[in-house]
């Protein structure tokens, strides 16, 4: 495969979609979340190209959820990134923040993958707002994007089908609007570029995941894939058609508690905290 036209390719996708959707604006801040994984290298190694001719500016988070033996790896790794591309790196986790670890607590809850997200996003979103970014960038691949679709389809939850899209609008002034810049790229195309570019990514997976419903819906998906080529793509097609953005400017509010956005009295993450401490 010839390396330089596969880059080509997959930053010209990134560029069109971004540009397509009028994701970044001069002049704008853009956080992204950094993991030290391949969807979030990839994000920030298009995004630090594309700094320039966009003419925005870019920061990078990564948050330490405390899980052992896995997490230290991902936030080497971010380092190592963004001191490659000059991109400042700032670094937050459970502990400092919530005085705990999340391989402390996962007894309390059924799949630790539901805190986790609960606590991540809250770090995120206050970490991006205290530095006055104008938006999020977060690695989601189309992968990811098919997968929330299914989960959302199977469990009712029709609210969750205004996350869908390449942007999460603000729908309250505390919250910054998510973006996602690999929405139109499929995951074996993102660890392809890795691979072939030799950039220094963290591929193990989280030792919670194969807990969690998207792990099982993933490893479905990746079986019909093999055995009809193309069905990710049209059921991507089929979300983006039928499934259409819906408003949630209502029924958000402030969290008495801490302030961050919240749909009732307390946001999860302090819902959560009150668990934990019980």
């Amino acid at each position: 495969m010839d390396v330089q036209e596969f880059n080509h390719r997959i930053m010209g996708r990134i560029r069109g979609l971004i540009e397509g959707h009028e994701l970044i604006k001069p002049g704008e801040h853009i956080a992204v979340a950094l993991s030290g994984g391949k969807d979030s290298v990839l994000t920030l190694h298009a995004l630090s190209d594309l700094r320039s001719d966009l003419d925005f500016e870019l920061t990078a988070i990564t948050v330490d959820e405390g899980i052992g033996g896995y997490r230290s790896e991902g936030v080497m790794v971010a380092r190592e990134n963004a001191e490659l591309l000059g991109v400042e790196l700032i670094e937050r986790s459970f502990r400092d923040e919530f005085n705990f670890e999340l391989d402390s607590v996962t007894d309390r809850f059924s799949s630790p993958c539901i805190p986790c997200g609960v606590f991540r996003r809250w770090i995120l979103n206050r970490t991006a707002r205290e530095i006055g970014a104008s938006k999020i960038a977060t690695g989601h691949n189309m992968d990811d994007e098919i997968q929330s679709f299914i989960m959302s389809l199977a469990r009712g939850d029709v609210r969750k089908f205004s996350k869908f899209g390449p942007e999460l609008q603000r729908i309250h002034p505390a919250m910054v609007p998510r973006i996602k810049p690999l929405w139109s790229t499929p995951e074996s195309e993102v660890r392809l570029w890795a691979v072939l570019n030799d950039v220094k990514v963290h591929l193990d997976s989280c030792p919670y995941s194969d807990l969690s419903m998207r792990s099982r819906i993933r490893d479905f998906l990746n079986h019909l894939e093999s055995e009809k080529q193309g069905v990710k793509l049209r059921v991507m097609e089929s979300l983006s058609r039928t499934f259409l953005p819906l408003s949630e400017t209502e029924g958000l509010r402030e969290c008495l508690r801490c302030g961050e956005p919240s749909s009732g009295d307390k946001c999860k993450a302090c819902e959560f905290l009150e668990l934990i401490k019980s």
